[in-house]
């Protein structure tokens, strides 16, 4: 996916992410609100508990130790206090905490596990603009980021706001005066926030969104790096690299500058001038014996107003980079998924007994686009069918491929309509339909993983079931010459097989699911001719069982077709068995037939 997440520091842009951050939060929360209800009902707790320190050392000092009244029962009792009150507040905030941070990892949990289930069912195209690694990155890095969104906000800023309140309460208890002085300079705290979001909000989101290009530069590299090497483009890529690297590097080190001036030195320093100003007008005051011990109080609370307000502003540039990646996974689960998916309530869920007169397929003035006003496909009409064998045949760029995604709703049809065994294509319920409709694609994807698992893909077939299809595909002999047959490892990307086996178990794959109507994309444009023979085989053997709809680059594959569609820009030009196209003079299939025939 080509990244869209710039440098905006607009207020508009920041006020947007922080209300996507929100609504994830409120999303992963939902599920432990007594969880997370217990956990600020300790924070508040905690922070009065804290609050009384003061209060009890306030008047240890002001009743006894300066009046030399030394009742050590009650100064006991006074110390017992502080001493019990600190140890409270520590131990319910190590409670909070443990329950917090649970909390938290239960959520990325359960917040990975919603994205990765959305990406899976989100439609092809959003897959036509994706880059691989920034979709990783999202999934993993940044719904980690929920995770500091629940310890930073809820732990740090509610903690601290908590305290905040609490503190200035009990200031105002002691000495309204004072703490009017004290409130009258925590504006100069809300400059430096603001200063600091303003600076910095721009360089995270951007070194965030670096981030991710990296990440997808890498794993583009890696999965072409036979085709980097071969061009020998390492120092072409490798200077790319360093380009986003050093533009990283810039960002962050911005970021660090914001933070180096705006944070931690700055708040420090108003720290100081705040205890300078209380000292001095306590100073100014005719004091009396008591007030002494308000002073000890008010210096104690300086420190629990400052302290506060610096862990906020520390936690800014943490915050800022979880608002940046929880509003990224945001956006990403706000992306449509397909109509599929998205609409099941409203699909037929019941298998539907075509008869035998009911074609497979029927498609009607069929127009397509992928950009608008530019079609790939015209006005397409066509029917195939039961048990019939159909090739589609065409130049580059003749709409083979697109015809195929339509078929298997990969996209929407925007005009015109296509129907499966008799039902429109946008009733049929997806489960429904993904049994119906198998596909052997032109580039065969294997896990790595067992032959077995391969074929079987999570749908819980039999052994039984499982060599039926491979048999009916001619892969079991390979197969179970294997070292450990079908429970043989084969490899990221089945790198222990050929190209030919690769196709093989993906066509056994696909039969496992004993489809109605099995689809080819360019099944053997990457087999050798041996393998070739094996594939047309086993879709002679089927012939009359399933339906098959082969696209093929190959002619000879779909040589024995029933039926040969030749599209030429969108359009249906030629269409027939082999001998009656080649009886064509000059048509497009026989000119791409004996082209072949001359390479070969």
């Amino acid at each position: 996916m080509k990244t869209t997440d710039t440098a905006n520091g607009d207020g508009a842009s920041v006020r947007r992410q922080a209300m996507q951050a929100l609504a994830l939060l409120r999303r992963a929360a939902t599920p432990d609100l007594r969880h997370l209800n217990w956990a600020t009902f300790w924070l508040i707790l905690a922070a009065g508990l804290e609050v009384m320190g003061p209060i009890l050392g306030k008047a240890l000092i002001d009743q006894h130790l300066l009046p030399r009244q030394l009742d050590w029962t009650r100064m006991s009792l006074l110390l017992g206090g502080v001493l019990l009150t600190g140890w409270a507040a520590s131990g319910l905030r190590y409670l909070q905490l443990v329950r917090l941070s649970g909390l938290a990892m239960r959520s990325v949990q359960r917040l990975r596990e919603n994205v990765y289930q959305h990406v899976l069912k989100l439609p092809m195209a959003f897959f036509d603009r994706a880059i691989t690694g920034q979709l990783v990155s999202r999934v993993t890095n940044d719904t980690e980021a929920v995770k500091s969104l629940y310890v930073q906000v809820l732990f740090v800023i509610l903690d601290s706001s908590i305290v905040l309140i609490g503190t200035m309460a009990a200031m105002a208890f002691l000495d309204w005066r004072l703490m009017l002085i004290v409130l009258a300079l925590l504006p100069a705290v809300l400059v430096i926030v603001f200063l600091y979001q303003r600076w910095s909000a721009p360089a995270v989101t951007h070194a965030r969104a670096l981030r991710s290009e990296i990440n997808g530069q890498v794993a583009e590299s890696i999965g072409g790096m036979s085709v980097l090497q071969a061009n020998n483009a390492e120092r072409r890529f490798g200077q790319r690299f360093a380009g986003i690297n050093q533009d990283h590097y810039k960002a962050r080190m911005h970021e660090l500058r914001a933070n180096a001036w705006l944070l931690r030195p700055a708040l420090d320093m108003l720290n100081i001038v705040l205890l300078a100003v209380v000292i001095f007008s306590f100073g100014r005051r005719e004091l009396g014996a008591v007030e002494v011990g308000v002073l000890y109080a008010f210096i104690s609370y300086i420190a629990r107003v400052i302290e506060p307000l610096i862990q906020i502003t520390m936690q800014f540039s943490q915050l800022q980079q979880s608002v940046v990646a929880a509003a990224r996974v945001s956006a990403l689960l706000d992306e449509a998924q397909a109509p599929e998916h998205a609409q099941q309530s409203a699909r037929q869920s019941s298998a539907v007994t075509a008869s035998a007169d009911t074609p497979a397929v029927a498609i009607r003035d069929l127009t397509f686009a992928y950009v608008e006003k530019q079609p790939v496909l015209h006005d397409l009409s066509l029917t195939i069918p039961q048990g019939a064998f159909f090739g589609i045949v065409g130049h580059t760029g003749s709409g083979k491929s697109t015809l195929l995604s339509l078929l298997l709703r990969f996209y929407p049809v925007s005009q015109g309509s296509i129907a499966i065994n008799g039902m429109a294509l946008d009733s049929i319920d997806n489960a429904h339909f993904r049994a119906e409709v198998g596909l052997v694609p032109q580039d065969p994807f294997l896990l790595a993983a067992s032959a077995r698992e391969n074929i079987d893909m999570g749908r819980g077939y039999t052994q039984a079931q499982i060599e039926a299809a491979a048999r009916a595909a001619h892969a079991h002999d390979f197969i179970a010459a294997l070292e450990h047959g079908y429970d043989t490892m084969l490899g990221e990307g089945g790198s222990r097989l050929s190209s030919g086996q690769k196709q093989l178990i993906a066509i056994a794959r696909a039969l496992a699911g004993q489809p109605r109507i099995l689809l080819l994309d360019e099944a053997t444009s990457r087999i050798d001719s041996q393998t070739e023979q094996i594939v047309q085989q086993a879709l002679n053997e089927l012939r009359g069982k399933v339906t098959i709809i082969a696209i093929a680059h190959r002619l000879s594959t779909i040589r024995e077709a029933d039926t040969i569609i030749v599209l030429n820009h969108g359009r249906i030009t030629e269409a027939g068995s082999h001998d009656e196209l080649m009886q064509i003079e000059q048509g497009l299939y026989q000119r791409l037939y004996l082209l072949q025939q001359l390479a070969a």
